[in-house]
């Protein structure tokens, strides 16, 4: 159980860390840019390899289709409804939203295969979750409705939330079927790839411009390096 908490706190601190960066100082936006499309190719390395290749594998294609359009689906859907909602705040709240929608599937995951190849999920996980964060953070400091403290404590909850899943998926152990794993990640796999579409890499390349898609390899051959 300690185990899996360590894992759980090791997902959720660069979430933390990332968001502090982010609230304290103001970011240069080419370096902003930059790191939201680091993350952005960490997270397609993550979607792929981590999440859905393995719901591909243990479920057949229709089944493992339906979950991933679902995890699509249901960011998309809430983050229209943040955008219509949160006016300035919305890229940032957008960020934070998917974070906790691919966060949750895949710290499920995490906390079952503790173990068993475990560890590179979590490098996964803790090097995508940081850009994220970092650029959450920064378009929710200058919302005057939220303000950096209001801020800091979403992405802490988010935080002890993942952690909290990682140790009850661990605890379920093997009340949670493989089954229901590779639905997870399937889940997170489409949350992760709406996230990019919909808010990540648009917010990239708007604040950036031409080159980062460098950036984005950058991010996916690392992923894949560590992973």
């Amino acid at each position: 159980m300690l185990t899996a908490a360590l894992y759980g706190a090791a997902t959720a601190v660069p979430l933390v860390v990332g968001a502090a960066a982010g609230l304290r100082w103001r970011i240069p936006r080419a370096a902003l840019a930059a790191l939201m499309a680091f993350g952005a190719g960490t997270m397609i390395a993550a979607a792929s390899q981590e999440l859905f290749g393995p719901a591909f594998q243990a479920l057949d294609a229709v089944r493992a289709g339906i979950a991933l359009l679902g995890g699509a689906g249901l960011y998309v859907v809430l983050s229209h409804l943040l955008d219509r909602r949160a006016g300035t705040s919305a890229v940032g709240m957008g960020l934070l939203l998917g974070a906790f929608l691919d966060g949750v599937p895949e710290n499920t995951a995490l906390g079952v295969s503790l173990g068993e190849g475990g560890l590179a999920l979590l490098v996964a996980i803790a090097v995508g979750n940081t850009p994220e964060a970092i650029a959450s953070a920064a378009a929710l400091r200058d919302d005057e409705r939220l303000g950096p403290r209001r801020g800091l404590a979403l992405w802490a909850a988010v935080g002890v939330l993942l952690t909290l899943v990682t140790v009850g998926a661990h605890a379920a152990g093997g009340a949670v079927s493989p089954a229901a794993v590779a639905v997870a990640q399937a889940v997170a796999g489409g949350a992760t790839l709406a996230v990019l579409s919909d808010t990540l890499l648009p917010e990239a390349y708007r604040e950036g411009g031409w080159w980062v898609g460098i950036a984005t390899a950058l991010g996916f051959w690392l992923a894949f390096v560590l992973g």
